[in-house]
């Protein structure tokens, strides 16, 4: 059965629902977006994370498409309203690419809602198919009921991965960080990982290099939010921490990614955000600090190529400085 995650942005007549995993598991409440500004807010609000805001992108591109019927320049419209988009999350470059696909197909078309829509059922299907391919190459990398530590929310990369690892006769058990302040890691994967029938086993942010020094962990795996040409993992912010405790235990560091990207040569290149400091002070809506105390919060970290393993992508694992080859199979990024 597909996990409940796995589908939590759809379009509607009356605009762009998306689960709020901000309180998931505990609820499961849809937050209704009827313009593609309100799309904007609940990315920015982090109503949605992960891969949540690259399909609330190709929707929310198609209710500015609706809006822009009428409007003096629809294209301009759409390509203003793929600028706000973007803005809500400049680290991870999917929603860069939600917009273009969709921008590709109204540029082909004599009508923008209906080139919008055909866009987005495109950006959704290709996301999921790769992610698929990404699943099946990831499963090949691990053992035999292999112990995984895993950090933050991985989403349709780790689920593909877990039901590719099925397929192939591989029972997994996974560790997984609980990931502050929003613990992703504790609400998303560990639930999504039980919710599979993967024995999963939660730790807090402090304990990794713990679990790695003890050998309880056969590979450190985690999403990555963008891949620089030279090898540089950005990821949710923790992963540096853990990347560094696994290669000085020799426990090998295995990220996902679709594909590296071509824009971003070096790290140099990958603008990391930074969120409200204030959210640092809280957990699930309580805080844990008085007002004495101020948060620092970059949401992302960079990991060197030297300590990643390898990069697995849609068509195969590479190793970081090898990045370049991804592209001698075709163009598609």
């Amino acid at each position: 059965m597909e996990p409940v995650l796995a589908r939590s942005v759809r379009l509607e007549p009356d605009g762009v629902h998306i689960l709020d995993r901000r309180d998931f598991p505990f609820t499961r409440e849809w937050v209704r977006c009827g313009t593609v500004a309100e799309v904007a807010k609940a990315i920015e609000d982090m109503v949605t994370q992960s891969s949540g805001p690259y399909f609330a992108t190709l929707w929310g591109m198609v209710l500015a498409a609706r809006e822009a019927v009428g409007t003096p320049d629809p294209h301009g419209y759409l390509r203003a309203a793929g600028e706000l988009l973007i803005d809500t999350r400049r680290t991870n470059n999917a929603l860069r690419k939600a917009v273009a696909i969709v921008l590709e197909h109204v540029a082909a078309s004599d009508d923008p809602v209906a080139g919008a829509l055909a866009g987005a059922h495109a950006g959704d299907e290709r996301y999921r198919a790769r992610s698929r391919a990404l699943g099946v190459h990831t499963a090949e990398r691990l053992p035999d009921d292999a112990a995984v530590l895993t950090h933050c929310w991985a989403d349709l990369y780790l689920t593909e991965t877990v039901a590719a690892a099925h397929a192939q006769g591989k029972r997994l058990r996974f560790f997984c960080t609980e990931t502050r302040p929003y613990l992703q890691g504790a609400r998303l994967t560990a639930e999504t990982l039980a919710e599979m029938g993967v024995d999963t086993t939660l730790i807090t942010d402090g304990m990794g290099a713990s679990v790695l020094a003890a050998g309880e962990v056969d590979v450190l795996l985690t999403a990555a939010d963008r891949v620089t040409m030279d090898g540089h993992v950005v990821n949710k912010v923790g992963t540096l921490g853990l990347a560094v405790a696994a290669s000085a235990f020799d426990v090998p560091f295995l990220a996902m990614v679709q594909a590296p990207d071509r824009l971003a040569p070096t790290a140099a290149d990958v603008p990391i955000e930074y969120r409200p400091g204030e959210e640092v002070l809280h957990t699930l809506g309580r805080r844990t600090a008085t007002d004495r105390v101020r948060g620092h919060y970059p949401a992302f970290d960079v990991t060197p190529p030297r300590f990643v393993t390898d990069v697995v992508t849609d068509r195969g694992a590479f190793a970081p400085d090898r990045l370049a080859d991804y592209y001698q199979e075709g163009t598609h990024d």
